[in-house]
């Protein structure tokens, strides 16, 4: 029997279908594998594997000072990202102490996309909005808004073409 304290993704009934052995990852009832950790690792090293990380959260932060805010919080160059692409960054503090490690999407213009860790998906949230004060800048908290696919491996692009 399933444990209903655990959060679902929108995938999490497919993936009892699929046989999935599930198991609690910070609070998320999430499969570690389906046909075998070695086999499926192969898999991705090899050709491609598609995830569920639909318990990642998401963050947008948009309008005139977008990419300045994203500037101040983080330790890459956000400036260099061309509309609909991503970047592998740092959320820092002050002291250059890690917050988290992020993906920052341009979607276009001044409207950013942040994927963050789930555990750190509040303190995430609330470290931004701390750095936006006196912006022109929103920053949205919309982890319970979206769902996520990610495919990974050398195949990945071919599969998606």
């Amino acid at each position: 029997m399933a444990d209903e304290s655990l959060k679902k993704t929108p995938l999490n009934a497919i993936e009892h279908e699929l046989g999935g052995k599930m198991i609690d990852f910070g609070g998320w009832e999430l499969p570690v594998q389906f046909t075998g950790i070695i086999e499926e690792h192969q898999a991705v090293r090899t050709r491609a594997g598609l995830f569920d990380v639909s318990h990642m959260g998401e963050i947008l932060v948009r309008g005139a000072e977008a990419l300045a805010l994203l500037q101040k919080a983080t330790c890459n160059d956000v400036s260099k990202l061309e509309d609909g692409r991503a970047q592998y960054n740092g959320l820092l503090y002050p002291t250059a102490g890690f917050v988290d490690d992020i993906l920052v999407y341009r979607m276009a213009g001044d409207d950013y996309f942040v994927v963050v860790n789930a555990a750190n998906s509040d303190k995430d949230y609330e470290w931004l909005v701390e750095c936006a004060k006196g912006m022109d800048v929103a920053v949205t908290n919309a982890s319970a808004d979206y769902a996520q696919l990610a495919l990974q491996g050398p195949n990945a692009e071919k599969i998606l073409q």
